[in-house]
Order: C-alpha cells, then structure tokens, then sequence
C-alpha cells in the first residue's frame, strides 16, 4: 500500500473540499516531487522532531506546522527516516515569510511580534507615509524557519515560495 501514489487533489474533492488548499508544508530537505510516493508514513521524522512542529497531516503524511513554534533545521527528521525521502545536499527549502494585510501594523496597531520573534531578523518595520511603521521582509535573510508565524496574533505571516537564495543557517539555528 505504501507503493500506491497518493492523489491529494482527489482524496479532497471526495471530501467535500471544493477549493484547493495550500499544498502542505513537508519537512525541511524532502524531496517534494516525491514525497508521496517515497514516504511510508511511519512517523519517524515526527517523532524524531525536537521543535515538535511535525504532525501527522492529510493522508497520515507528515506536515510542519509552526503553531507550535520554529524549525531550528537541526535534521534530526531527515536523519531518522529510514526511507530516502530526504535530501540533505541541497537547502533545507525556499521559503520566506510574507506579511498579509491583516497585519496589525498595517492596520495602525502597534505591533511588533514578528520582529522580535525572527532569530535572523530579517523582519524590520519601516515608516511609510503618514508615520506608520510596517513590515518588510528581507528575502536574503529571511531563513523560512517559522518563528514569525507563530508569534503573529493575527495570523498575518505566511510562508511562500521564495527566490533560490542561498540561506547559510544562524548560530542560534546551528545549534
């Protein structure tokens, strides 16, 4: 059964989903092409995971979600699954973070908690016109980890594919 590709697309149409979701965010260095066919499901990436922000999603594969906090990018996923679905010679993935219009701050309300949250900080506020400081994303900088996610109370920040940047991971991330 594990041989037998999964067509996420359908399995969501017999559930009654008639808008297609955002692709789910799998773990850091997977081959996403393949994931599906390559994963056995087995939870040893979830397990194995000290930020605890790998669950079981749809179909039991794994997904990140940064509800509960940020990918430190420590590997320890890629080195306990026994199946080759990780790729550890390229980046871990090409994420970066964007900021939507519910933002707090761009709607006049103090907030800084991405900011603060961000260990590469690559999330600075810049005063627009009629003095109100709003976030701006330094894609260079900005590692994909998710930290910002988590900290937003308005759900604002998301992860997107980003430009190929070569991200070379922070002390606080390395260790």
């Amino acid at each position: 059964m594990a041989d037998d590709p999964v067509d996420l697309g359908r399995r969501g149409f017999l559930r009654g989903r008639r808008r297609a979701e955002p692709a789910a965010l799998r773990p850091p260095w997977s081959r996403t092409e393949r994931f599906t066919d390559l994963c056995t499901r087995c939870g040893a990436c979830a397990d194995a995971c000290p930020e605890k922000i790998i669950r079981r999603g749809d179909g039991g594969f794994p997904e990140v979600d940064f509800r509960q906090g940020e990918c430190s990018f420590c590997a320890a996923c890629a080195d306990s699954c026994p199946e080759p679905v990780f790729d550890r010679t390229s980046r871990p993935w090409t994420l970066t973070a964007r900021i939507a219009p519910s933002c707090l701050a761009m709607n006049r309300v103090v907030c800084r908690s991405c900011r603060d949250a961000c260990p590469e900080s690559a999330i600075r506020f810049a005063l627009a016109p009629g003095g109100v400081a709003v976030p701006v994303v330094e894609d260079d900088a900005c590692s994909g980890c998710g930290a910002c996610l988590a900290a937003c109370p308005a759900d604002a920040v998301m992860l997107q594919p980003g430009p190929e940047i070569a991200h070379a991971p922070s002390a606080s991330s390395a260790s």
